[in-house]
């Protein structure tokens, strides 16, 4: 048997109330048959006390151990087997009848294991042995089988009923778990196809109106220099101004941990990117600040990016003020900017509107009484 490490002790793989079941079915097999065993000793030698003792531990050992789910290596796989076996070995050197517990309690081990099917041929195959055993015990008749027959038959539909429950909400949890990690590639895929979109109205025009500018300058390098060395001004300006679109949607596409911060810190450094852009960014946070679940960061974070570019692109702003609010139910961000930017929503909005109403919350945008445009989301509570 490997080494057994803290880190099985504290498995989480392994079911609360099976594990409550069992030291409680230990304790009781312990306690009922140690007497027992001890009286026996006196006849038999002083040896059965130490087996018993030593097949107890190996059960108590065995099931801090064992793995409790498919995906477990073949060598701790097969450790299942094994505390079977030594749960049934307890009727054989010392235990009587409180010890069939523990072995339904391993039987439930192997379906997490090995699947229900197994564990259910199993079952059927040591009940049936335990059966067929009958004779080999003086002084027991059929009518012991019935009446310890019939709570057995409880207790192993109760074990196996919740084995087959938890597998079955643990692969629902999994599909449940793949199918958000599917919604999170696609949001990513939808919101890359509309930024390549905005890349190609934006980068994709000022490259084809210099490379224009360039071919005039090249017409009329020889019948108006200064004609041509205008156009060449024209094109290196309209270049700068592309190579600050470039930076900007760099920014964008960057991941919400930016350099592993997470929280008001990813997002203040996401404003503070936007420095030298030509807009002044100001962020604060209003409120006791407390760690958000990623969801929610995740659909702060794409607000912000979407108020800072539409505020760089569209609203011709001197000057953006970010506010991060944290209240008892909810969190809120607000982009305002002074520009002149229309409320029209358009895409990015629309689709952030859908993700902030899949959350629970609100998505607001429009003009500003004392002038310029506003963005608002408010999310609810949802502490990570």
């Amino acid at each position: 048997m490997p080494p057994l490490r803290l880190s099985s002790l504290r498995n989480p793989e392994r079911p609360i109330l099976l594990s409550i079941v069992f030291w409680v079915v230990f304790v009781v097999t312990v306690v009922a048959n140690a007497a027992r065993v001890i009286e026996w000793a006196g006849v038999i030698g002083a040896t059965l006390p130490v087996i018993f003792g030593v097949n107890l531990a190996l059960v108590g050992g065995l099931w801090l151990a064992v793995p409790w789910s498919t995906s477990a290596t073949a060598r701790r796989k097969a450790l299942a087997p094994v505390l079977l076996v030594a749960t049934i070995l307890l009727g054989f050197t010392g235990s009587r009848e409180t010890h069939s517990l523990l072995v339904l309690l391993a039987v439930a081990n192997i379906a997490f294991v090995f699947g229900m099917r197994a564990a259910t041929l199993i079952l059927v195959a040591v009940l049936g042995a335990a059966t067929l055993s009958i004779p080999l015990f003086p002084g027991r008749d059929w009518n012991d089988v019935l009446q310890q027959g019939a709570p057995m038959a409880v207790f192993a539909t109760f074990v196996l009923g919740m084995a087959s429950a938890t597998i079955e909400a643990r692969r629902r949890r999994q599909e449940a778990q793949d199918l958000l990690e599917r919604v999170r590639e696609l949001a990513v895929a939808e919101e890359r196809a509309r930024m390549a979109r905005d890349m190609h109205d934006s980068i994709g025009h000022q490259l084809t109106v210099i490379k224009m500018g360039l071919e005039n300058a090249e017409r009329f390098r020889e019948r108006d220099p200064e004609m041509a060395w205008a156009e060449v001004a024209a094109a290196k300006k309209l270049t700068a101004e592309a190579l600050v679109d470039a930076r900007r949607w760099v920014r964008a596409l960057r991941p919400l941990a930016l350099d592993g911060t997470i929280g008001s810190a990813a997002l203040e450094q996401l404003a503070m990117s936007f420095h030298g852009t030509g807009i002044d960014v100001r962020f604060s946070v209003h409120g006791e600040e407390w760690r958000l679940d990623a969801d929610t960061e995740l659909v702060l974070y794409r607000v912000l990016q979407e108020g800072l570019t539409n505020a760089l692109r569209h609203a011709n702003a001197e000057t953006v003020t970010v506010t991060l609010e944290f209240h008892d139910d909810r969190v809120a961000l607000v982009v305002a900017d002074d520009g002149t930017g229309s409320g029209t929503p358009g895409f990015g909005l629309t689709s952030l509107t859908e993700r902030a109403e899949a959350l629970g919350g609100t998505l607001r945008a429009g003009p500003r009484e004392s002038g310029g445009f506003e963005l608002r989301v408010e999310l609810p509570a949802v502490r990570a």
